[in-house]
């Protein structure tokens, strides 16, 4: 019979990379219990260098003569990002798929006694292993739980890349009824053929059971089997609403026994998408209002527990989000199922993200994650789409990128014809991009009011794309600013990190999915702060601090509290700039936010005002405050009852406080202007010359000649000394590079590099 048992405790781990640790004992170790990752403060803006490399973990696992007649698997949650995984020395399985749970087969490496098992991790840069290039830190370590798997001879298939071995596709048949499809392989490990049965029970919550079949299989080998059931009126799984599943089991029997067996959770629902109304919900228009999530925690990095887990879908669920996007990877398979048991929509994606391999043109490690990511996450029925690529033209835009985009929506409608396609693109793809007729439905990773333009243009380019594709259904996968909750502002800036800029950043993004009924939604960028280790900005090294809540989940920012006044039903109100406690202006404007449409405002006890109406922002101007603290309560008002309050004190000060302003680093005037050094007055016409170097060639073809290389570096030196130039080099091109705010290019200097190139030839 199947038997699981995790395996996380008593490994020894090193740092020393060191060949012969296949075979031998480490020399020197740490004890350490699994999950477990080296960079949980260094990946988090620790005082310790960012440190990428090959570690290795150990630990002994005793067998004795009779266990060996069973079949034994080590199934490893995650190892990032590449793992080596060796029995008594001997290479057993690996994977190049850092985010993917894998296996090994254990029997043909056994033997009686202590086994040795040794795993290299290696989370280093190789250009033909997704992702290679990102905003978040790629850590390294077994940073999910390991098993041990024990089966006996005859199991389902648990090295399809997959995880149950039995697959479950529901879909509707009209009039109530849906269609259940169930799907697998046995194996038989014995040299005996067998006769055996496959039976499945589908149980309602109730533990009624609801329909059942069975099937004899002759077991010589490997045998494949589907059941296909209908289902009359099922509850359906309704999101968060009513996330009603059903329970299926399916067993493996052999002359009346037992021999493997799966407990497999399903909901029956419909999901449609419409460019006009949206994602549609069992018949309903849903608009989707969700959150994007990383899987690390402050202070544990990626190594987290399910008690970790738990903590982020409570926070989730309070702010409302009816969506989560799983960014941008595979995430913990038990996450997965608390989306399906709580209702929430999940897209689901592999990293091919940012830029493409310079080496395997043909991207097979995507495609092999995409394999991974769809069969182990297959039987979630919250997960509504997946996703084939995010950001992968920030640095190139080729024909050669669009192969491999089709490739991988080819492969997914191949692997899962029950879901749909996805796709998450910088705003730079143009809304005629052949791209954005390759998926289902696109979307834009929007940062108008951050990165460039301002936040009305939000809307605009909204509006610009259903006018140029009115077929196809669109929401912003990315919007969210950078928020350290030290700063604050009368009068919030672009890039002042201040809540209170934040807070006016998504409400307006708020608003402008909330005007649009052909606009699907949008998922906030991010959550949750998270760790990013080569970034150092706003006030927090090694973080992202785009998070509605802060990456340790303590403090809520203002805009939690915003989000949750357009998404959730529980009543609440919330009094934002709580900490721009001390004012340097005697006269303040108030923010309420609140989902009520009763609300009193008091100061120092005395009623100040009362609000009624459905906004979700409330301003009152001009509040002046006295001398010594002044304490600001609003009550929420139900049925004459107050059903919630919340209190702040606010304190008169003489200067404005310099603890809450951002003060950048300054660059020096040769970085930021340095483009004043070269002559811009010509006509900026850009004239290409056959045979000749141009602005569209790679970095890397133009340092192939050095007349060509001087070129690049009398303009871009300066840009060179940092990681990413050294691994975009390959990809990115001059042309590519004005797109990218950062580079600040004058569009009139391309012309001027594209003269000097003109007469350089290839």
């Amino acid at each position: 019979m199947y038997k699981s048992s995790l395996l996380n405790d008593c490994w020894l781990f090193t740092k020393e990379n060191d060949p012969a640790y296949a075979s031998e004992k480490l020399k020197e170790w740490q004890m350490v219990t699994l999950p477990h990752t080296w960079n949980d403060k260094d990946g988090q803006g620790g005082d310790e260098p960012y440190y990428r490399g090959a570690c290795w973990y150990q630990r002994k696992l005793e067998m004795d003569e009779q266990a060996l007649s069973k079949r034994y698997y080590l199934e490893i949650g995650a190892a990032g990002n590449i793992g080596h995984v060796y029995i008594n020395g001997q290479l057993a399985g690996a994977s190049r798929c850092g985010y993917a749970m894998f296996r090994v087969a254990l029997n043909p490496y056994l033997k009686a006694g202590d086994n040795l098992i040794s795993i290299q991790v290696d989370n280093r840069y190789d250009n033909e292993v997704y992702p290679l290039l990102a905003d978040f830190t790629f850590f390294g370590g077994l940073y999910r739980d390991v098993r041990l798997l024990v089966m006996d001879d005859i199991h389902f298939d648990v090295m399809d890349n997959g995880r149950d071995g039995v697959y479950l596709t529901q879909s509707a048949l009209g009039e109530g009824s849906f269609q259940l499809e169930v799907q697998g392989r046995v194996v038989n490990e014995s040299s005996r053929p067998a006769q055996g049965s496959v039976e499945v029970q589908l149980k309602d919550r109730e533990g009624t059971t609801v329909w059942q079949e069975g099937r004899m299989l002759a077991l010589s080998t490997d045998a494949e089997f589907a059941f296909t059931g209908e289902i009359s009126n099922p509850v359906l799984w309704n999101g968060v609403e009513q996330p009603y599943l059903y329970t299926a089991f399916i067993s493996i029997k052999v002359e009346g026994q037992v021999l493997d067996s799966r407990q497999i959770d399903i909901g029956f629902r419909t999901v449609e998408l419409s460019s006009e109304r949206g994602v549609i919900l069992n018949g309903h228009p849903v608009k989707i209002n969700g959150v994007c999530r990383h899987q690390d925690f402050g202070g544990v990095g990626n190594a987290i527990t399910q008690a970790h887990m738990d903590l982020d879908m409570e926070l989730i669920r309070e702010v409302g989000a009816n969506s989560i996007r799983l960014a941008h990877y595979q995430h913990d398979d038990y996450f997965y199922s608390l989306c399906d048991r709580y209702g929430l929509l999940v897209w689901a994606e592999i990293p091919y993200i940012s830029i493409p391999s310079t080496k395997d043109l043909e991207s097979r490690n995507a495609a092999e994650q995409l394999e991974r990511l769809i069969k182990q996450a297959y039987n979630h029925s919250s997960i509504y789409c997946w996703g084939v690529q995010n950001e992968i033209t920030i640095a190139v835009e080729t024909d050669n990128t669009y192969r491999t985009i089709q490739k991988l929506v080819d492969m997914t409608r191949q692997l899962d014809r029950s879901r749909f396609v996805v796709q998450a693109n910088i705003n730079g793809v143009a809304d005629d991009s052949i791209m954005n007729s390759f998926t289902d439905l696109v979307g834009y990773n929007l940062y108008y009011g951050w990165y460039y333009g301002e936040m009305k243009d939000l809307g605009t380019r909204l509006d610009d794309f259903h006018r140029t594709r009115p077929n196809v259904p669109v929401l912003v996968s990315e919007y969210g600013v950078d928020t350290n909750p030290i700063y604050h502002a009368y009068t919030p800036k672009v890039q002042d990190y201040t809540e209170e800029y934040q807070l006016m950043f998504h409400h307006n993004a708020l608003q402008t999915f909330q005007e649009r009924p052909y606009v699907l939604g949008g998922y906030v960028w991010n959550m949750f702060d998270f760790g990013s280790a080569n970034r150092n900005e706003g006030g927090e090294k090694g973080k992202n601090l785009k998070g509605l809540v802060t990456i340790d989940r303590t403090l809520k920012k203002d805009a939690f509290y915003l989000c949750k006044a357009y998404w959730s039903k529980a009543p609440f109100v919330h009094l934002a700039g709580r900490r721009f406690v001390h004012r340097h202006e005697q006269q303040n404007d108030l923010i309420v936010v609140s989902n009520m449409d009763h609300i009193l405002v008091y100061h120092n006890d005395e009623l100040l005002t009362e609000l009624r109406g459905s906004e979700r922002v409330f301003e009152l101007k001009g509040v002046t405050l006295v001398q010594g603290e002044n304490r600001i309560r609003v009550e929420g008002i139900q049925e004459n009852a107050v059903v919630h309050c919340d209190e702040m004190v606010l304190i008169p000060v003489k200067e404005a406080d310099q603890s809450y302003i951002h003060v950048k680093p300054e660059k020096t005037k040769h970085v930021v202007n340095w483009f004043e050094n070269f002559d811009l007055s010509g006509d900026g016409q850009i004239e290409l010359k056959d045979g000749c170097f141009s602005i569209y060639d790679t970095i890397e073809d133009l340092y192939t000649r050095d007349e060509a290389k001087a070129v690049f570096l009398k303009y871009f030196g300066h840009t060179t000394n940092n990681p990413f130039f050294e691994v975009t080099k390959g990809v990115m091109s001059i042309e590519k590079m004005s797109q990218l705010a950062f580079y600040e290019i004058p569009p009139e200097l391309l012309s001027v590099i594209q003269k000097e190139l003109n007469i350089i030839r290839k």
